[in-house]
């Protein structure tokens, strides 16, 4: 499925394709598009621990990064391979995938719940009031044959669910019989460096929890000072 992302092989080839991440097998690339950069093969483990880390902890909430593409396009080195270390290297590669994260239009995904739901078609009513309290959403509803039930399958967000089962009874006269399993994850909207959008207060919301500052720092943190 990556490969229909470009449409030049070779940039998939064993040359090219440095890395997934984070931990090497994460749903993240990184990418050589350089072209004749004197010691880049010098480089290219201090960078690749770089992108495992910027993957590993990301910039929004210190969460694993999912589905980014990161290309080295151009490397200005130091002549004297002192300046080239692990130590220099893999905090500035980090830098660099924060920068290039913050000017993607960055954002979170959160795991969803397929929800069985067995009930009346009397009933249905009180399925959809509930999962409308919740963000959850019918995609399918079909009536059983030759009982009075209605098979719902709905889509609900793993935040959400905590209590469904009890407020879903409740709304149904205890006649609401549900089974929740993970899903998919989904791709959540808004501005992820506003803080008065429901995506800004989310994030915001972990970093407190995590004992992070609420305001994600500033873009200039991360771009290059030369």
């Amino acid at each position: 499925h990556y490969a229909e992302t470009f449409p030049d092989p070779d940039q998939l080839s064993n040359k090219r394709l440095w890395a997934f991440g984070p931990d090497t097998t994460g749903a993240n690339m990184l990418i050589d598009g350089t072209s004749a950069v004197q010691y880049l093969h010098e480089i290219k483990e201090s960078v690749n621990a770089g992108f495992q880390w910027a993957t590993k902890n990301g910039p929004l909430c210190e969460e694993p990064v999912r589905g980014v593409i990161f290309r080295v396009l151009d490397v200005t080195l130091h002549a004297d391979s002192i300046h080239r270390g692990m130590g220099q290297i893999m905090p500035t590669a980090r830098r660099a995938c924060f920068a290039c994260i913050y000017t993607a239009t960055p954002t979170l995904m959160e795991p969803m719940f397929i929800a069985d739901i067995s009930v009346p078609a009397s009933e249905t009513g009180g399925v959809y009031s509930t999962l409308s309290t919740r963000r959850g959403i019918v995609i399918d509803e079909m009536p059983v044959e030759g009982t009075p039930m209605t098979s719902m399958k709905a889509h609900l967000p793993v935040v959400e669910s905590f209590g469904f089962d009890k407020a879903l009874r409740e709304a149904t006269g205890g006649q609401a019989f549900p089974q929740c399993a993970f899903d998919h994850w989904a791709v959540l909207t808004g501005d992820a460096f506003d803080p008065s959008s429901r995506l800004g207060a989310m994030i915001q919301a972990v970093r407190k929890r995590k004992g992070e500052k609420e305001a994600m720092p500033p873009l200039a943190d991360y771009e290059d000072k030369l």
